[in-house]
């Protein structure tokens, strides 16, 4: 059962970048943030008051969430800059990439999750399909930047990685609900000021299409797809939950090309291979 709402949660994430894309038609990178996590901190409340969850922190618990709230206002910050520069297809293969990095902060984090040989290889297969998305090459001679949006988004994969992982650990002595709405409801000021303070919302643009791009990422995958992980790392091996990733750049890469147009390279399809071959041996171990 924990197998198959693994890969249902993950198949329904492999499509928050194209999401993200069309919502960011109407709201930029940051406000974008606010109002994906605004809509997902309404829909906890209302799961916590129904089934009777205390929301209010002790105070042995603050610093854990003020730290992985921290840890998280950065990362979605980088993610939606990123995406903002970069491709759907591209956007959903490197933020797909944060397995590893779980895999390689839970060895340190999580008490019995640890590296074996056959991660190891299933790690090096994952970051070789990485270079293959993020470098474009002529052979093997010469590798050229493509592009600082794909950094950001790589970035904000390895920060993804950790603040599972840190998820993870807290999980053991923290409500899951209170782990969840806590790191979102300490980014909504940050998110706010500086929408307030460096973008402008693109009115001119309200429509459906960019409407439902918010409602998915905020309802679909931040309101239920977060809680159901967060569950599952209570209760399964972190990095063996986390790993399921590999089903996302699958489903993202396909919606890309048909909802964006995205033009899919043939180092964008090798790379996608590879990074789903190296996250199967690191889940399969």
């Amino acid at each position: 059962r924990a197998v198959l709402i693994s890969i249902a949660i993950h198949t329904l994430w492999g499509g928050n970048p194209v999401a993200l894309k069309f919502g960011l038609m109407l709201f930029p990178p940051i406000w974008s943030a606010f109002v994906r996590f605004s809509l997902a901190v309404f829909c906890i409340i209302f799961w916590a008051r129904s089934q009777r969850i205390s929301l209010r922190p002790t105070r042995t618990e603050w610093p854990a969430l003020l730290l992985l709230g921290m840890a998280f206002t950065v990362q979605i910050a980088i993610m939606n800059i990123g995406f903002d520069f970069t491709t759907g297809a591209m956007g959903v293969i490197l933020i797909s990439i944060n397995p590893i990095f779980a895999a390689l902060f839970a060895h340190f984090l999580i008490v019995g999750d640890r590296l074996t040989a056959t991660k190891c290889f299933g790690l090096g297969a994952a970051f070789f399909g990485t270079a293959l998305v993020l470098l474009r090459s002529a052979g093997f001679e010469g590798l050229e930047f493509t592009g600082f949006g794909n950094w950001m988004v790589l970035a904000s994969a390895a920060l993804l990685g950790l603040r599972l992982m840190w998820s993870a650990k807290i999980l053991q002595y923290i409500d899951v609900v209170r782990v969840v709405i806590w790191q979102m409801l300490l980014s909504l000021p940050v998110f706010a000021a500086a929408g307030l303070a460096w973008e402008t919302i693109r009115w001119e643009n309200v429509g459906w299409v960019p409407i439902a791009g918010l409602a998915y990422q905020g309802i679909i995958i931040t309101g239920l797809c977060f809680m159901i992980s967060a569950w599952l790392m209570k209760n399964y091996m972190p990095s063996i939950m986390a790993s399921f990733n590999f089903v996302s750049p699958v489903s993202g890469v396909i919606l890309s090309a048909w909802l964006l147009a995205d033009r899919i390279m043939v180092s964008v399809v090798s790379g996608m291979v590879l990074t789903g071959l190296g996250l199967f041996f690191t889940a399969r171990s």
